[in-house]
């Protein structure tokens, strides 16, 4: 074991080190304060407990979980799809009865047509410097990685805005925007106001009811066709999670809404979920219930090239690896524009 008695003795910044216990002559030095603090720097940064979580920015994307997205489809530049309506001469009630002595039969005709979307590419690229690369080797992390989530967080955030508003410079709307949609506003309440913080849970369920029929008469009542989505500003949909029925209730507004919708008691099924973005989206920055059918015969988009590692090719002149990352993307398909409603003031 060292003699950590003789090694030297330290007093007022003068430090002596002792060779065999013996100072030679010469060998004392001086450390200023601005020695000593940089030392117990150092030795703060080597005693250092180092967190390996990486805290990435708080954000919040629902798109995935409000409309139907299919896979596949390739480069290109628009997604069509054909639909087709019938007539009858003379419609199809008292036309279509064959008359005595009649010697003409209604002809069926039908007119089929075909609806373009457009598409457009997400693209975004990473540098990695070949210096920093080899430094983030020694301290165990991945700067490759560090720069992917990045840009998986940027593709996320440009779908949720594609689904929900479109993309103004491309002409293109989303799920709470769309001018093909039917637009009501909210009856007002017993206390005279529309907002849901000012009605009662029956004023409420009728608002959802009211809009839940409304959008399924405007679909000729087909079976398939009950709205099963609804989305709501989160302040509206927090409040009625955690807003009782009554005092002496032991339900919340949402169990109440969740029993009684006429989707439920139709047969059919019902969501009901927050969305950021419809906050404000109302008329006169009104915020807004939207009401849906969240089916892909009704609605969807396409993810026609999911987002993917083009290429990476090493950049001499920066001295880098450059990766390109890019995707293909349809804007919201809307096929049947009764399928939707918007009803405002909430």
């Amino acid at each position: 074991m060292a003699d950590f008695q003789n090694v030297g003795t330290f007093d007022a910044g003068v430090f002596t080190p002792k060779l065999g216990g013996i100072a030679p002559s010469g060998s004392s030095f001086t450390m200023d304060a601005a020695g000593i603090a940089s030392g117990g720097a150092f030795l703060t940064s080597e005693l250092e407990k180092r967190d390996p979580l990486i805290r990435k920015p708080l954000t919040s994307v629902t798109y995935a979980r409000d409309i139907p997205i299919q896979t596949g489809g390739g480069w290109v530049d628009y997604v069509t799809a054909m639909n087709v309506a019938y007539g009858i001469t003379g419609g199809s009630g008292s036309g279509a009865v064959g008359a005595g002595g009649a010697n003409g039969t209604p002809i069926i005709q039908a007119n089929v047509a075909k609806g373009a979307y457009k598409a457009h590419l997400f693209s975004a690229a990473l540098r990695v410097n070949f210096v920093d690369m080899q430094r983030s080797n020694l301290i165990g992390r991945s700067l490759d990685q560090l720069l992917q989530d990045g840009i998986r967080l940027t593709y996320d955030k440009h779908m949720d805005a594609n689904v929900y508003v479109g993309l103004t410079d491309y002409g293109t709307t989303g799920l709470v925007n769309n001018p093909d949609a039917v637009e009501t506003t909210a009856a007002n309440g017993a206390k005279g106001t529309a907002t849901w913080a000012t009605k009662t849970p029956e004023e409420i369920l009728k608002d959802v009811n009211d809009a839940l029929a409304a959008g399924w008469a405007a679909n000729e009542y087909d079976e398939t066709a009950i709205p099963n989505h609804i989305l709501l500003p989160y302040e509206q949909y927090n409040y009625i999670l955690t807003t009782m029925v009554s005092d002496l209730a032991s339900e919340t507004i949402y169990d109440f809404l969740m029993k009684n919708n006429a989707a439920v008691k139709n047969g059919g099924e019902l969501f009901i979920g927050g969305c950021r973005w419809c906050k404000g989206a109302g008329t006169g920055q009104g915020d807004r219930m939207v009401g849906y059918v969240n089916k892909p015969r009704y609605i969807k988009m396409d993810e026609l090239v999911p987002m993917s590692r083009i290429m990476t090719a090493p950049n001499v002149t920066n001295v880098c690896y450059d990766t390109a990352y890019m995707a293909n993307i349809s804007e919201v398909q809307l096929f049947y524009p009764t399928s939707i409603l918007y009803v405002d003031g909430i």
